[in-house]
């Protein structure tokens, strides 16, 4: 399955009183690696759309066995790791130092415009292939 690295700096928005990146910022950082991924591969968020197909978040998880601070450089591993059916899974691992951070995955449920649940479409599978 097709990989990337996002790489992002800890911004003071970022952070919470304590000085640390506040919990669901990682799952923002997800997002931004996520669409990063499917850039390089060759399908944009606003081109699956406009084919008629939708990518909504159904499942999220994270773990944090550690954390960051304002300015620490991150690195997003982002990997489309499974399917079934319509369904998408998206493995993350968030580094700091080379210090694993955060690692967690979204779950997709590939959807026509009507929210209907589709299996992924041709196009899509092209891209992954091609990307390999």
């Amino acid at each position: 399955m097709a990989e990337g690295v996002y790489r992002t700096r800890v911004y003071y928005r970022d952070v919470d009183q304590m000085g640390v990146v506040y919990y669901s910022r990682y799952l923002e950082y997800f997002e931004a690696a996520r669409t990063e991924l499917l850039r390089r591969i060759g399908v944009q968020v606003p081109d699956i759309e406009a084919r008629g197909y939708y990518l909504p978040v159904v499942a999220s998880h994270c773990e944090y066995p550690g954390s960051a601070r304002f300015d620490d450089l991150l690195e997003i591993t982002c990997r489309l790791d499974q399917f079934t059916g319509a369904r998408m899974r998206i493995e993350y691992r968030i580094n700091c130092e080379n210090k694993l951070i955060v690692s967690g995955y979204t779950e997709h449920c590939f959807t026509n415009r009507n929210q209907r649940p589709v299996r992924p479409p041709h196009f899509f599978k092209e891209a992954l292939t091609n990307a390999q």
